[in-house]
């Protein structure tokens, strides 16, 4: 794959994006440590860039559906390059500067994932796409592992507010790397509103019930799962291990698996490709399971790690499946929809986890998200096309 220039610059401009987006956290996290934001400041911060990212995904799918998606990337890139030194001038002078620039920065954020998604199928002939996919999520994780001990590390060599600009800089490389696709959108006067441009997104959706299927699976997944243990587990750690060093091996143990999913499916096809996604899917409920029982923490860590090789068992297959069915002029909507309901669902998730626990307890709370893992992508394999994840009738990709 690599020895394309094509994809070598849209996996690079990918890799920056990235590589921007779980950096920022980490950094202003030293921000915290320095005085310099408080941990309330933090959380506003954080809060204010998800909101723009949640904002600005359905939008950058209608606007990259309608335009360029080429250009859909460079101007998100820009858009959140531009807006990075504003946090770093407001960090310890104004925390409503600091806000507003973060959450420009989720607007490009948000902006550039559905774009991305459809600029690979433009890219990427239609038998390549499951290993491009796969070195793109391989890039991800690759980026959740080193980006801590990275940001760490240049922090003995650089103060946190050129740290900060530094991911400015990541993202104007992903506005400026990435090569130019072959979509062309439809002439403006056939156009409707936007709303309207949703809506056909939303009816293209529906025209392939393996995706609505596998879109509720993973929501409900990330949504219970992914939370509850992302609440759960450093309390487990803390208090039944007495160490963080079980928080540190499960994490990252997790990525490691994930990693090495993302290996595995470069290559593998296996004959039931939908069913293998789901039961991949499935495997996150063996996370709070684990955390249900007094175990031996090698058994929690090995869960975590099974939970990682899983989830991109099932995310590449997604992918590639998505950018193979969908109407190529509606990929960039539909990719939205992933977007907004996977990732989108998962701070309400985290906030509603931490009051239940409160009121129920993490036993009941941890035994029901189980539950959900493993009955939800059951529930989308009973649905015919989520077989194959192939609809009725296939599209035939540009």
């Amino acid at each position: 794959m690599f020895r394309s220039p094509s994809f070598l610059r849209l996996w690079t401009g990918n890799t920056a994006s990235g590589l921007a987006t779980w950096a920022l956290p980490f950094i202003l996290g030293l921000a915290v440590l320095e005085r310099s934001l408080s941990a309330v400041d933090l959380g506003i911060v954080l809060a204010a860039r998800t909101v723009g990212f949640l904002v600005a995904v359905p939008v950058a799918g209608v606007l990259a559906d309608r335009y360029s998606r080429r250009g859909v990337v460079l101007w998100a890139g820009l858009v959140a390059g531009a807006a990075t030194p504003l946090i770093a001038a407001g960090m310890g002078r104004s925390v409503l500067v600091t806000a507003a620039a973060a959450a420009v920065v989720g607007v490009g954020q948000g902006a550039c994932r559905p774009a991305f998604q459809a600029l690979t199928a433009e890219v990427i002939t239609e038998d390549r796409r499951q290993r491009a996919n796969a070195a793109m999520t391989l890039a991800v994780r690759v980026t959740t592992l080193v980006a801590p001990g990275l940001t760490a590390l240049l922090s003995q060599f650089a103060p946190t507010p050129a740290l900060v600009i530094g991911t400015g800089v990541l993202w104007l490389g992903a506005a400026l790397i990435p090569p130019r696709g072959t979509f062309s959108p439809a002439p403006a006067t056939t156009r409707v509103r936007f709303f309207g441009e949703f809506a056909d997104g939303l009816r293209e959706a529906r025209r392939h019930p393996w995706f609505l299927a596998g879109l509720g699976a993973l929501t409900a997944v990330i949504a219970t799962g992914y939370s509850a243990t992302g609440v759960v587990l450093p309390l487990v750690s803390r208090d039944r291990y007495d160490t963080e060093a079980v928080l540190a091996a499960g994490l990252t143990a997790y990525t490691l698996g994930a990693l090495a999913g993302a290996v595995v499916i470069a290559r593998w096809q296996p004959e039931r490709q939908g069913w293998a996604a789901l039961i991949g899917l499935g495997c996150y409920g063996f996370a709070p399971l684990s955390l249900l029982f007094p175990v031996h923490p090698a058994f929690v860590v090995a869960a975590y790690a099974v939970a990682g090789l899983g989830i991109e068992l099932f995310n590449v297959p997604w992918f590639t499946a998505t950018q193979r069915e969908v109407e190529p002029g509606k990929l960039a909507r539909v990719s939205s929809l992933d977007f907004l309901f996977s990732y989108g669902l998962a701070p309400a998730g985290l906030a509603l986890i931490a009051p239940a626990i409160d009121r129920f307890g993490a036993t009941p709370v941890l035994a029901a998200c189980a539950v959900v893992c493993f009955a939800a992508p059951a529930a989308a394999a009973l649905v015919p096309s989520s077989r194959d994840f192939r609809s009725a009738a296939p599209i035939k990709s540009v």
